[in-house]
């Protein structure tokens, strides 16, 4: 790797995006309890404002008695200068504004269309898409361009069309696409087994065959040493399907907590197919037909899900910006503590310095042989000096291959639409959500088209300006 330091205290990590996020400072204080490997961080946000907040942050981590890696924040006016000589590319962004993000997720309700993330799938996932593959572009030229032997991490979503950008603009790029959203089924998983034979295990101690695409994944076998935890599902699934199981707290704290459920979609999808989906309830719902899961309000409750309002991420935002501002200004202490999150695990793997199976998204390149060859699919993959190998997933159950397939497939035509800028071909990916299904034809027209018109601010340098067709 020619752009590799020579030394583990010379690393170089670029940093793109993260500016308010609540994520930048749990990476940062991971790294500050990485021993073995020290450098520095480039931070480069088109909000310079955020980008320093974080450097003063990652200061003050630097001087907190816990730290043991202390890293040289610097701040980038320049993307390329970020990039320039890094080892490590971490991209983290938001893709548009919260406002227009209140379009992709409540414009569709006026239809009927309930979106409980509104991030990946469904209609606000495709409108959401359409803001991000253009500025993905830019970020897999200037990778090419400035630093073409670095590993690149993504974190945005939609993770799948991501990832499927930067390996079309720059087919030899380095990069995988991490989301923890495994790791929770995987502490559920945890609950299963000490319910079921007393054994009290951390996800860790658990090893899962992962297989399908980003929020739609799918776990066939979970094996704690020689024990099988599915063979014990149906049992759990009989006495919980009911009243809910939440592994994070409460089967009922879905109601005071939007980002909270109670494990009765993933129960019932596990009842008719026989395996186990392998994201959170508010994901998995969205891949499904609209009537399932989100067809009211009250369904939802049904569920027991909660739909994540733009209002509220607007009110998170900004409490997490006054934390920002306040941990920068010192008013509040910076804690130093391990977090559940891999990114430097994988890092430190990737830089020989250990091994390290986990879940990733990358291109299928047969390690799901169900899908097709370059569509970004969720595997586990095994992280070694300087190299990322996909393992090999098993089998699924037909009814969960049409699944998955369908809004694979659907990654791959909505990628093309907006590649070529193809009003139509976009359409045609929007109607096939799954969510989508009861539309007509001209009531999806009339909302694929307001929608646009509402995020045209992110898209007008992008796209013709006759796109827009109703």
């Amino acid at each position: 790797m020619k752009s590799r330091a020579k030394n583990l205290d010379e690393i170089k990590i670029a940093y793109i995006g993260g500016g308010s996020k609540q994520w930048a400072r749990v990476f940062m204080t991971d790294l500050a309890l990485a021993g073995d490997m020290s450098g520095e961080i480039g931070l480069y946000d088109i909000d310079r404002e955020a980008a320093v907040r974080n450097q003063k942050i990652g200061e003050r981590i630097n001087n907190a008695a816990e730290t043991v890696s202390k890293w040289n924040y610097v701040v980038y006016d320049r993307i390329e200068d970020a990039l320039e000589n890094a080892d490590f590319v971490v991209i983290s962004i938001l893709p548009g504004t919260f406002e227009q993000m209140r379009s992709d997720v409540h414009a569709p309700e006026k239809y009927g269309i309930y979106q409980s993330v509104g991030d990946t799938a469904g209609p606000g996932g495709v409108l959401r898409a359409m803001r991000t593959v253009p500025v993905y572009e830019m970020f897999a030229r200037k990778i090419r361009e400035v630093c073409p032997d670095a590993w690149v991490i993504n974190f945005t979503n939609p993770m799948s069309i991501c990832v499927k950008t930067l390996y079309d603009v720059f087919p030899e790029i380095k990069a995988f696409g991490c989301c923890h959203e495994v790791f929770h089924t995987q502490d559920f998983l945890c609950d299963v087994l000490k319910e079921e034979m007393g054994i009290e295990a951390t996800r860790n101690e658990i090893y899962t065959d992962v297989s399908g695409i980003n929020h739609f994944t799918w776990i066939k076998s979970a094996k704690y040493h020689d024990v099988e935890i599915m063979d014990y599902m149906d049992d759990y699934v009989s006495r919980f399907y009911e009243c809910g199981h939440y592994e994070h707290g409460t089967a009922n704290q879905y109601k005071t907590d939007t980002f909270a459920y109670a494990n009765r979609v993933k129960m019932d999808m596990y009842k008719r197919y026989g395996v186990l989906g392998a994201a959170g309830d508010r994901h998995l719902a969205e891949f499904m037909n609209n009537n399932w899961y989100l067809a009211s309000k009250e369904q939802v409750d049904y569920w027991k899900f909660a739909l994540t309002t733009v209002d509220f991420r607007i009110k998170q935002m900004n409490e997490r910006i006054q934390e920002s501002i306040d941990l920068a200004d010192g008013k509040i202490p910076v804690k130093v503590e391990k977090s559940q999150e891999e990114a430097v695990d994988i890092m430190r793997a990737i830089l020989g310095l250990k091994s390290k199976v986990t879940n990733v998204n990358l291109p299928n390149r047969g390690q799901v042989k169900y899908l097709p060859l370059g569509s970004v699919v969720e595997t586990n993959a095994v992280f070694t000096n300087d190299s990322v190998v996909p393992v090999t997933a098993g089998e699924l159950p037909a009814g969960v291959v049409n699944l998955i397939s369908r809004c694979c497939i659907n990654v791959d035509d909505l990628y093309n639409g907006i590649k070529n800028r193809n009003h139509d071909m976009i359409f045609n990916a929007f109607m096939n959500q799954p969510l989508c299904s009861t539309l007509t034809l001209d009531d999806g027209l009339k909302l694929f088209d307001e929608m646009t018109y509402n995020t045209w601010e992110c898209l007008k340098d992008y796209y013709p300006q006759d796109f827009l067709k109703a």
